[in-house]
């Protein structure tokens, strides 16, 4: 399998489209996928959106729970990398990443001021 580090900064913004979730490997017995270390694997679908193009939805895994991370928020994503894959007839991207975690943003001042 090969991997490509990805820029995140060329990116644009990053917005959680889907809470982080634990990574079923059974549904059966709802066996939680676990890394090489034996920490369980999370994944967060992030909205990606370039410059006036299209957004797009990357679903990313990242090994433990993502903290803080809820729908809509902005995020920082920490040592993205792809990779490439096939299994037979399908083919495709996946995506994994060191850290994903909440970018705290200043609330914008409305008009108008204390009285």
């Amino acid at each position: 399998m090969q991997s490509i580090p990805v820029d995140t900064a060329r990116l644009g913004v990053l917005r959680c489209a889907i809470a982080p979730e634990a990574k079923i490997t059974n549904t059966e017995t709802q066996e939680v996928k676990r890394d090489r270390d034996g920490n369980p694997v999370w994944t967060v679908a992030v909205t990606v959106r370039q410059d006036g193009r299209r957004i797009s939805v990357i679903e990313i895994a990242v090994s433990g729970q993502p903290k803080g991370i809820e729908e809509g928020q902005i995020v920082k994503v920490t040592g993205l990398t792809a990779f490439m894959w096939s299994m037979g007839d399908r083919h495709g991207v996946s995506f994994r990443a060191d850290a994903i975690t909440p970018v705290h943003t200043t609330p914008a001042h409305g008009k108008g001021g204390d009285a």
